[in-house]
This record gives structure tokens, sequence and C-alpha cells, in this order.
């Protein structure tokens, strides 16, 4: 085999090893996003299934036990007689489904649990 030979083979080699990585980005790619996807299923499947129980729940149920259902379980702040931290209430209950409120990441799914940045974010 001459030299130009082993070059040649080399050089295909490598142009094969740059085409698996490619496709092996591609489907690391596909992969997040079917388990973002996922996730976003089965967090909707829960809701439908809580306001499933909440119709279920008999006429002659307490008022209290149909709101504590339909709210989520975050505190709200009061100020000045005025309801604040809707939007807090919202923002809180988005991270605890699993999802990043932080400028960085958000709206992605977190997979490596707590991140600093929605915390931090939370904490203000």
């Amino acid at each position: 085999m001459e030299k130009r030979d082993v070059f040649a083979a080399i050089d295909e080699i490598e142009g094969q090893m740059g085409n698996v990585h490619a496709e092996l980005g591609s489907l690391k790619k596909q992969v997040i996003h079917l388990l973002e996807e996922n996730k976003r299923l089965s967090l909707e499947n829960q809701h439908l299934r809580k306001l499933l129980r909440l119709e279920e729940l008999p006429e002659g149920a307490p008022s209290e036990q149909r709101a504590q259902d339909q709210r989520p379980a975050v505190p709200e702040l009061v100020v000045e007689d005025a309801v604040v931290g809707e939007g807090y209430d919202n923002l809180a209950r988005i991270y605890n489904e699993g999802f990043h409120i932080c400028n960085v990441y958000y709206g992605h799914l977190r997979t490596e649990g707590d991140c600093l940045f929605c915390l931090s974010f939370l904490n203000k």
C-alpha cells in the first residue's frame, strides 16, 4: 500500500466519522424533542384527569374542596388589600411541573434537577 492510498483511506474514514457524528447530533435533538413532548403530554393528562375528578365530585361537596382542586398550592402575596402574585404563582407552577422559567432556558424541560437561574428568579 502506498502512502497516498493510506492517506486516502484515513481521509475517507475521517469523513465517515464526521457523518456519523452529525447523525448522532441529529438523533440527540430528536430524543430531546420527544422527551419534552412526552413530559408536556403527561402534564396535560394529569391536568385533564384532575378536571375529570373535579367534575365527578358530588353536587353537595363543599365549595372549599372544589376551590382547592382548581388552584395551585402556592401562597399569594397581599399588598394594600390587593392580590399580587398571580404571575408568580403561574411561574412557580410551571417550574414545579419540570420546566425552566429563567431567561436562559425558558420553557425547556429541566432534566438535571433544580436550576439555579430559575431558583434565583423565584426568590426575587
